[in-house]
């Protein structure tokens, strides 16, 4: 068993402020560094529903194995932060994986993948005062825009608010927008160039002040006119994890060079990759930014030490 989960669940257990004690205590870091780049793995598809990963639909449902992708992803020295749900990045707080890194909080994870009510995607997370409270550094927001279903204009509201809020308190407002439809039932996303410029036109016009804005956009056909719809910064998407990783990191590489694209937010092709090496998938994506492992790579999964008593178009499939 996990060396670090019996001393996690005892420390949630008995000692539940142990959460918010680690999060003040927490080494905080400045959101960008000399690089302007920033590479973030991504961590909050299972509050949605969303388990899969590849070709395994359950690929996610053991926690104690996502945590320890994460911590051998959060150990590599090209990774700035992790974006998650609370139940994530507090057990990631509790075993102290999270000083000096990045903390991006998800807040709307309502729209339960399949859902009926999906495109009705509310804000069961995160919100702008409990980011602000955990010392985090902004928030994320899905936005899935469907033009015929009524539930696409509640989660514009609501992105419009929240991105209101987080500017409130100085933290960053990532926004990842779709152009999407219901086909046989199912939310699909338009990946083609003019379906993601409305979206990327109709996101960065929302909330009273888009100063703390910036965009999640999905690579696709067209980069440079895609990124030309906006000025806000923007982080490319990883997007399901595939089997021909190479021809993705030129895909990431390529749109790297554009000049509002400053970093990538990554989830199941580095934390789920084809021959299962987290280290050898983050290593790869810092290269594309610069960055060299200031070691060999580390064998998956690896181990954390114990919470003490104090305690082309790559996204089919929404994170």
């Amino acid at each position: 068993m996990t060396d670090w989960l019996s001393p996690l669940v005892e420390t949630r257990a008995r000692r539940p402020e142990a959460v918010a004690e680690r999060a003040q205590a927490r080494r905080r870091r400045p959101l960008l560094d000399e690089s302007g780049q920033l590479l973030i793995v991504a961590a909050d598809h299972g509050a949605r529903a969303a388990l899969g990963s590849g070709a395994e639909p359950m690929a996610m449902a053991s926690r104690v194995e996502l945590v320890d992708r994460l911590l051998v992803a959060l150990s590599r020295p090209g990774v700035d932060g992790v974006l998650g749900t609370p139940d994530v990045l507090e057990d990631l707080l509790l075993l102290g994986a999270l000083d000096g890194k990045v903390v991006l909080g998800s807040m709307n994870r309502g729209g339960l993948a399949g859902a009926d009510f999906e495109l009705d995607d509310r804000f069961t997370g995160y919100d702008a005062e409990a980011l602000a409270g955990m010392r985090f550094d902004g928030g994320k927001m899905l936005l899935r825009i469907d033009v015929t279903d009524p539930g696409s204009l509640a989660t514009l509201e609501s992105s419009a608010h929240a991105i209101t809020g987080l500017a409130r308190h100085r933290l960053m407002a990532l926004v990842e927008p779709f152009w999407s439809r219901r086909q046989s039932g199912r939310v699909s996303h338009d990946l083609s160039p003019d379906a993601v410029i409305r979206a990327l036109a109709v996101a960065s016009g929302l909330g009273v002040t888009s100063a703390y804005t910036w965009l999640k956009v999905p690579v696709v056909n067209e980069m440079e006119r895609v990124m030309a719809a906006s000025t806000l910064p923007a982080l490319l998407l990883g997007g399901e994890a595939v089997a021909d990783r190479d021809a993705t990191y030129r895909s990431w590489q390529q749109a790297l060079a554009l000049p509002t694209v400053r970093g990538l937010v990554v989830g199941r092709n580095l934390l789920y990759p084809p021959d299962d090496d987290v280290a050898a998938a983050v290593d790869a994506a810092a290269a594309l930014l610069g960055r060299t492992p200031a070691a060999p790579a580390a064998a998956t999964p690896a181990r954390a030490p114990a919470a003490g008593p104090a305690g082309a178009p790559a996204a089919e499939v929404p994170a």
